[in-house]
């Protein structure tokens, strides 16, 4: 195993710079270098998390957000590193993605397996802490994620798998507190769909000429130059729903302040895309750890004042 290569895309980060070298194939592996994508994984954990407390009118239980906010970090990680294993000849043939751990040849398709079953073993004990219902929720979730990888060779929509799996906490936070699911919680989930699917097309932007020549589907290539147009869309019905499940849930004038902020941080996202800068697509990408922190923000204040 050798550590010549950076991942093309994360560059400069405490992984490249601080890590032990033996380890920094396995943490590129688990997205650590680039957290992002843990973030936007946890933030509809948080949200249903919120959601409970509004319902309940006090401050969620703490505990619950330390656990969603390890497991988050843990079950990307290792969806992150199956994801590799099964596009690891694909990986081999994007600008971007050529230089990961795997078809680079930092560490086997073997090594990352089992480094991937110590990520879901994690996931695992975090799971466990939780109610039976919330457990088996969970557990649940595992059939989307086994799936998601393999929906780019056959649809230009792999974005909704995606949005199903990464939206898979909205439904989790909520029985944590109550053992059961309730609308609120369903709403959440399906407008936390239609958020992801929204900036997993801004994400792919900067595949979009790669994709094409290797065959690799998705929105940002179904989408095109209507782009725009179609996140207003998507965007304006993440939010709708969000908010039809925070109004549910109890939530008053500070919820309805939070959600116009975390409005306006999309519409901001709609109008400054350019599809033809794929360092700014990601920079509006990452920015959506900033709009579901608002949210979150504005949750966690309605249930306690």
């Amino acid at each position: 195993m050798t550590d010549n290569l950076r991942v093309a895309d994360s560059t400069g980060n405490w992984v490249d710079g601080l890590a032990p070298a033996f380890t920094r194939p396995y943490l590129r592996l688990a997205r650590l270098d680039r957290p992002i994508g843990s973030w936007l994984l946890l933030m509809p954990c948080w949200w249903s998390v919120g959601l409970a407390g509004m319902r309940m009118g006090h401050f969620p239980n703490a505990w619950h957000i330390v656990l969603f906010f390890i497991g988050s970090f843990a079950m990307r990680g290792a969806g992150c590193t199956w994801n590799d294993i099964v596009d690891r000849d694909l990986d081999g043939l994007v600008e971007r993605t050529r230089s990961r751990p795997i078809p680079s040849k930092q560490v086997t398709a073997t090594q990352a397996a089992i480094f991937m079953a110590a990520q879901a073993l994690v996931g695992l004990l975090v799971l466990i802490q939780f109610n039976t219902f919330t457990i088996i929720t969970g557990i649940a979730s595992l059939g989307v994620v086994a799936v998601y990888p393999f929906l780019k060779r056959f649809t230009y929509w792999p974005q909704i798998g995606l949005g199903l799996a990464f939206s898979w906490g909205a439904l989790m936070g909520w029985p944590a507190a109550f053992g059961e699911l309730g609308w609120p919680a369903y709403l959440l989930y399906a407008g936390s769909i239609s958020w992801v699917i929204g900036y997993d097309t801004i994400y792919a932007h900067q595949d979009r000429d790669d994709d094409s020549l290797i065959g690799i589907k998705s929105t940002a290539l179904l989408f095109g130059e209507r782009t725009p147009t179609m996140l207003t869309w998507l965007y304006g019905i993440a939010v709708v729903l969000i908010g039809a499940a925070g109004l549910a849930a109890g939530g008053g004038f500070i919820f309805v302040v939070g959600l116009i902020a975390f409005a306006a941080h999309l519409g901001w996202q709609v109008l400054r895309i350019d599809i033809n800068d794929p360092a700014y697509c990601l920079v509006l990408f990452k920015s959506n750890r900033d709009a579901g922190l608002i949210l979150f923000g504005a949750m966690l204040l309605e249930a306690t004042v």
